[in-house]
């Protein structure tokens, strides 16, 4: 034992050196109960057009079927949250997390780093990264690797520093020390539901992607329903509303991650630009940005949308 807590102990400490927030630990197993509020959400069609999350169910709820022989989950956490943001008077708004470079690129290089050292202190392991791009619970993971827990908006929350993080993990043959799973703080708050304009947050812990603004704005791909009218409060990609209001993210501190902050150009953008963008300095602007999952012809639709009286 005291081996396996020897190498849990190093690896914490250097995917910290890598400027993770957090790293815990939980053993790779089956989640039953995950598995029966995914089915209870599907059978609601509650994923409104994200065929994929019916896509592999059984690999969505048993790491050990991703990955061979696999014995633990490592999750971490990166946070994005800005030091400056959008003037909410006088600009659209997109998602912090898409202020700067796509996390999928910057996590998974730090990722790599970490796996390399985990084997040059174990040997050749049989291992895969995630980064929110393959069935895997991202935020159950973290919240039974003791990270946080997963609020009444349905986001991590970690009790240090909130929501404002990315979650990774990597999934390998390696017995590891694991952590408790962290307990709910949300207490009687709801004040994530109650600021839901479009009332996606149908109950606490259950979320409606059909009517959430970040649902509607990047994985729908068709036009926006006009019942959403006057009520994207300015969200042209993302949105924040049940994260900006949470109280612990009064405790959110800005990222030290260089690649997440967004450029000058950029939050100097107020309607004028938004609605005069095209497609030249659509690309210039957002290259390597999440906000090119929208592509330019989503994010015209959005601007109209929002825009239009």
């Amino acid at each position: 034992m005291s081996g396996i807590n020897s190498i849990s102990n190093k690896i914490k400490a250097f995917a910290r050196s890598l400027g993770f927030h957090d790293c815990g630990f939980s053993k790779a197993d089956f989640l039953a109960e995950d598995a029966k509020h995914l089915t209870k959400w599907l059978e609601q069609n509650h994923e409104g057009k994200m065929a994929y999350m019916r896509n592999h169910f059984d690999k969505r709820t048993d790491p050990r079927l991703l990955v061979e022989n696999a014995k633990s989950v490592i999750s971490v956490l990166l946070n994005y949250y800005p030091e400056k943001q959008f003037d909410k008077n006088s600009s659209y708004k997109i998602s912090k997390y898409a202020y700067g470079k796509d996390y999928h690129f910057v996590i998974k290089d730090k990722l790599k780093q970490l796996l390399l050292f985990i084997e040059e202190n174990t040997g050749k392991r049989t291992a895969r990264i995630f980064v929110d791009s393959a069935p895997v619970l991202d935020k159950r993971w973290a919240q039974k690797s003791g990270l946080g827990w997963i609020g009444k908006n349905t986001c991590l929350i970690n009790k240090e520093q909130g929501s404002f993080f990315f979650v990774g993990e990597i999934i390998l043959d390696l017995d590891l020390d694991y952590d408790s799973p962290m307990e709910d703080y949300c207490g009687s708050c709801t004040k994530c539901l109650n600021a839901c304009p479009t009332n996606a947050l149908i109950a606490p812990y259950r979320l409606d992607a059909r009517k959430c603004i970040s649902y509607l704005t990047i994985e729908n791909k068709n036009e926006i329903p006009l019942q959403f009218k006057n009520k994207m409060e300015n969200w042209i990609f993302g949105c924040d509303i049940c994260q900006d209001v949470c109280p612990w993210n009064n405790k959110a501190i800005p990222t030290l991650v260089t690649e997440f902050k967004p450029s000058d150009d950029l939050l100097k953008m107020e309607k004028p630009d938004w609605e005069k963008l095209d497609e030249k300095n659509f690309n210039k602007i957002f290259k390597d940005s999440a906000v090119l999952r929208t592509k330019f012809a989503g994010l015209k639709r959005n601007i109209d949308f929002v825009s239009e009286l």
